[in-house]
């Protein structure tokens, strides 16, 4: 039997993202970013950080990327891809959510130029300039009515995830 010394550095481990499908309407909430000296599109989106639940990262980086405060609804999909950026392996827990407050005044992340709305269609034509396969593949599990309940989502941290 062999033990595994997680005080090594040599364990390997998949990135940790959440994202959000925020729908109003026909419209979907998208981030244009720089991403290694090129324009891309994503939902919001963005890594889990230590002593925070998954839910509270959902909403974290929504409104650090667009400055929308939104509400988690669903669970759409939990998937798993090799990033073609970096090469390494993104583990993404993707949310439905509805928008609820804009604050015009947030600063956004560094490297994202803007939020915007745009149609599926729009998300479709923008072609290879989408961050992932899973931002137009989540907007159509979304579509075809894929929702799972939140609760799905088990949070045993202390203090619900709160640092």
């Amino acid at each position: 039997m062999t033990q595994c010394d997680n005080s090594t550095n040599d364990v390997w481990r998949p990135r940790v993202t959440v994202a959000c499908v925020v729908s109003d309407g026909d419209r979907y909430l998208m981030v244009e970013e720089e991403v290694n000296g090129r324009l891309a599109y994503n939902q919001p989106a963005g890594h889990l950080d230590d002593k925070e639940s998954l839910h509270q990262a959902a909403v974290r980086e929504t409104r650090e990327e667009t400055g929308w405060t939104v509400e988690l609804t669903h669970l759409i999909g939990v998937h798993q891809w090799r990033s073609s950026e970096h090469g390494e392996v993104i583990v993404r827990f993707t949310f439905a959510a509805k928008p609820l407050h804009h604050d015009l005044e947030q600063q956004l992340d560094t490297g994202v130029r803007r939020a915007l709305w745009l149609t599926r269609r729009e998300i479709a034509d923008l072609g290879e300039r989408l961050r992932s396969p899973m931002v137009l593949m989540t907007i159509d599990d979304w579509l075809g009515g894929q929702r799972l309940p939140l609760s799905i989502v088990g949070n045993l941290m202390p203090n619900g995830g709160n640092p």
